[in-house]
C-alpha cells in the first residue's frame, strides 16, 4: 500500500484515524459504565447457578454412577473416588471462569460493538450507532447468557445423566488392581502437564505476540484481509490494540485444557490396562502441545521432548479429530487414536477479507433456519391433529420430557427428515434448507462443533439417497422418528406408512430413524437450542389456539354476547382436558420463563 500523496488521500487516511481513536474512546466509555452491571450480572447468575445446582449436581451424579449398567463395580469405585476432586475442579473453575468471561464480556462487547457501528451504510446515523449500541444489548446478552447457562445446568446435564442410566451398551469393566493405578496416574498427570503447559505458553507468548503483530501489520501496509476493505480498519485497528489480550487468554486456555489432558491419563490407564503407558501418555502429551504450538507458529518442526508410544494398537488418526484441520503434521500423530485437543491457538495464517469471511454461512442463520423448519412442520402437524396442544404444553411445563417425546425430539427429528428429503430430491451436495439456503462443505461455518454433527448428517442423506426409499417406507420412518417407542401414538396415525415385511429393509430404516433421534439429542443439549426452541413450541401453543378459536366462531355467535372469547376457549379445553378448571387456565395463557 503507498503512502497518501493526493489530498484526498489524506483526507480519507485522516477520517480512518479519526474514527479509529473517537471508537476507542466512546467504546472504552460505554465498557466502563455498562461493563460492571453486565459483569455483575453474569457473576451472580452464574455463580448462583453453579452454588444452588451443586448439591444435585452431587446426588444426580452418583446416582447415576451406582444405577449405571455399562460399568463394573471396580469402575464404578474409581470414579466415586475421582469425583470429590472433578467436583473441586468443576466449582473452582466454573466460579473462575465465569468471573472471566463476565469482565470479558462486560468490557468488551461495548467496545467491540462501537467499532462495528462503522458498518452501516447510513454516515448519518454512525455517530448515532457508536453511542447506543453495546449499551442494553450488552446488559441483555449476559440475562441471555445466564439463561442459556442455567439450562445446560438444569436441563442438559441431567439428560444426558439419563441416558447414561438407561444406556444398554456393553459393560465396561476394569479389574481393582487398576483402581490405584488410574488415581495415581490422574495426579500425576496434572502435577506434570499444568507446569509444563503453562511454562511452553509463556516461553511462545512472546512469540506469538510478536508474529501476530506482524501479520496485522503486514496486511493493514498490504491492504490484505480484514483491512481490505476501507469500512473496516478501525475495527482490524482493534484488533491489533487488544492482540496482546488474546496472547493472554491463550495462556489461561492453555494452563485451562492441561487439567483435563492431565486426568485424561486415568482414562489411558482404563483403556490401555497399563500403569507404565498411561505415565507414557503424560510425557507424549507435552511433547505433542510443544509440537502444536511449534507448527501453529511457524516454529522449527518437532520437539526435543520424548513422546514415547503409549497405544498398543496401531489406528490411523480420523481428520476428524486432527489438530491441523486433518492435515498429518508428524508421522507419531497418525499411530494414536483421538486425543484431546491441546491449546486454542489464534490463527496467524493469510487472514481472508471480509467478503470472502461474509459469504461464509453463520451459525445464527442455521439456527433461525432450523428453527423456522421447526415451526412451519410443527404447524402441519397440528393442522393434522398429529401433534395436539397437550403434547405442547406438557412440553413447556417440563412433563413427560424423556429421549423420544413427541415434541421435545420427535418433532426436530421430522423436521430434519424432511429436509434431508427435500435436498435428496433437489440433488444438492449438501444441505438445503428453508428460501434454498444450502449448507455445503465449501461455505459452512469452520467450527469444530459443527462438524461434529454437520458431517453425520451429510453420512445419513446419502444412506437414505442410496436405499432409495419408497413413498410408503418414507411414511413409515416419518411415524418412527416422531413417535419413537410411544406405539399407542404410533398406530393411531394413518398416514400410509405400512410395516416393512422384509426384515433386512425394516433394520436398515429403523438404524437411520435412531441415529437421526440421537443426534437431535445430542443437538438438544447445545447452549443455545433450548431457548430458541422454547420461543417456537410457543408460536406453535398459539397458533393452535387460535386454530381452535376461530373453529368455535360458529359457537360463540350463537351464545351470549357477554361471553368473553377467553371463557369460551377455556371451556372447550376443559371438555377435552376434564382434569380441573386450572389447568385449562394455564393452557390458555402461554407460561411464561418465570413460570416453568
Amino acid at each position: 500500500m503507498a503512502f497518501p500523496t493526493s489530498l484526498e488521500d489524506w483526507i480519507k487516511a485522516s477520517y480512518v484515524v479519526f474514527a479509529f481513536f473517537s471508537a476507542l474512546f466512546i467504546g472504552a466509555l460505554k465498557g466502563l459504565i455498562v461493563g460492571p452491571i453486565a459483569a455483575l450480572i453474569l457473576i451472580i447468575g452464574n455463580v448462583g447457578v453453579i452454588l444452588v445446582l451443586f448439591p444435585a449436581h452431587v446426588a444426580w451424579t452418583v446416582y447415576t454412577i451406582l444405577k449405571t449398567q455399562i460399568v463394573d463395580a471396580a469402575l464404578k469405585v474409581a470414579i466415586l473416588i475421582a469425583l470429590p476432586a472433578l467436583f473441586g475442579l468443576w466449582l473452582g473453575l466454573g466460579i473462575a471462569g465465569s468471573v472471566l468471561v463476565a469482565i470479558g464480556y462486560g468490557f468488551f462487547t461495548p467496545w467491540v460493538s462501537t467499532f462495528e457501528a462503522f458498518r452501516h451504510d447510513n454516515e448519518s446515523k454512525k455517530f448515532m450507532h457508536c453511542v447506543v449500541d453495546g449499551t442494553l444489548g450488552t446488559i441483555k446478552g449476559s440475562c441471555t447468557v445466564v439463561r442459556d447457562f442455567a439450562d445446560i445446568c438444569y436441563h442438559s446435564y441431567p439428560s444426558y445423566l439419563k441416558e447414561r442410566r438407561e444406556c444398554s451398551d456393553q459393560c465396561k469393566t476394569l479389574r481393582l488392581i487398576h483402581v490405584p493405578g488410574c488415581v495415581i496416574v490422574g495426579i500425576v498427570g496434572l502435577i506434570v502437564e499444568v507446569p509444563l503447559f503453562t511454562a511452553i505458553a509463556i516461553v511462545k507468548s512472546p512469540y506469538l505476540l510478536f508474529k501476530g503483530w506482524y501479520r496485522l501489520l503486514h496486511d493493514l501496509i498490504s491492504r490484505e484481509g480484514p483491512f481490505l476493505e476501507t469500512v473496516c480498519v478501525p475495527i482490524a485497528g482493534l484488533t491489533i490494540f487488544v492482540w496482546p489480550l488474546v496472547v493472554i487468554a491463550s495462556i489461561l486456555l492453555a494452563i485451562f485444557s492441561s487439567i483435563f489432558v492431565g486426568l485424561y491419563a486415568s482414562i489411558i490407564v482404563y483403556q490401555e490396562r497399563s500403569f507404565r503407558r498411561g505415565l507414557a501418555y503424560i510425557m507424549a502429551m507435552v511433547a505433542e502441545f510443544d509440537e502444536y504450538t511449534n507448527d501453529w507458529l511457524y516454529l522449527r518442526e518437532g520437539t526435543f521432548f520424548p513422546k514415547p508410544q503409549y497405544r498398543k494398537k496401531l489406528v490411523s488418526q480420523s481428520s476428524e479429530f486432527s489438530t491441523r484441520g486433518g492435515n498429518s503434521v508428524s508421522g507419531s500423530r497418525r499411530n494414536t487414536t483421538m486425543e484431546p485437543p491441546a491449546m486454542f491457538m489464534p490463527n496467524l495464517a493469510p487472514s481472508r477479507s471480509v467478503r470472502e469471511t461474509i459469504q461464509e454461512v453463520k451459525m445464527v442463520q442455521i439456527w433461525g433456519n432450523m428453527m423456522r423448519s421447526c415451526e412451519i412442520r410443527g404447524k402441519e402437524l397440528l393442522d393434522a391433529n398429529v401433534v395436539t396442544t397437550a403434547d405442547l404444553y406438557e412440553w413447556l411445563r417440563g412433563k413427560n420430557v424423556n429421549e423420544a417425546s413427541i415434541v421435545g425430539v420427535g418433532l426436530p427429528c421430522y423436521s430434519l427428515l424432511q429436509t434431508l428429503l427435500f435436498s435428496i430430491k433437489a440433488n444438492s451436495n449438501g444441505v438445503l434448507l428453508l428460501d434454498d439456503f444450502e449448507i455445503t462443505h465449501f461455505n459452512r461455518p469452520k467450527d469444530k462443533l459443527l462438524d461434529w454433527f454437520f458431517n453425520p448428517v451429510m453420512v445419513l442423506k446419502e444412506q437414505i439417497r442410496v436405499i432409495k426409499l419408497v413413498e410408503g417406507e418414507v411414511r413409515y420412518l416419518e411415524k418412527v422418528v416422531l413417535f419413537g417407542v410411544n406405539k399407542q401414538r404410533f398406530e393411531a396415525w394413518d398416514n400410509g406408512g405400512l410395516l416393512i415385511p422384509d426384515s433386512l429393509r425394516a433394520a436398515q430404516i429403523e438404524g437411520i430413524s435412531r441415529r437421526m433421534i440421537g443426534m437431535i439429542r445430542g443437538v438438544t443439549k447445545l447452549p443455545t437450542y433450548r431457548r430458541k426452541f422454547r420461543q417456537v413450541v410457543k408460536e406453535l401453543l398459539t397458533y393452535s389456539l387460535e386454530k381452535d378459536t376461530s373453529g368455535k366462531a360458529l359457537v360463540i355467535h350463537s351464545m351470549d354476547r357477554d361471553v368473553s372469547e377467553k371463557s369460551l376457549v377455556t371451556r372447550y379445553l376443559e371438555k377435552d382436558h376434564p382434569s380441573g378448571r386450572s389447568s385449562t387456565r394455564s393452557i390458555v395463557s402461554v407460561p411464561s420463563d418465570e413460570n416453568v
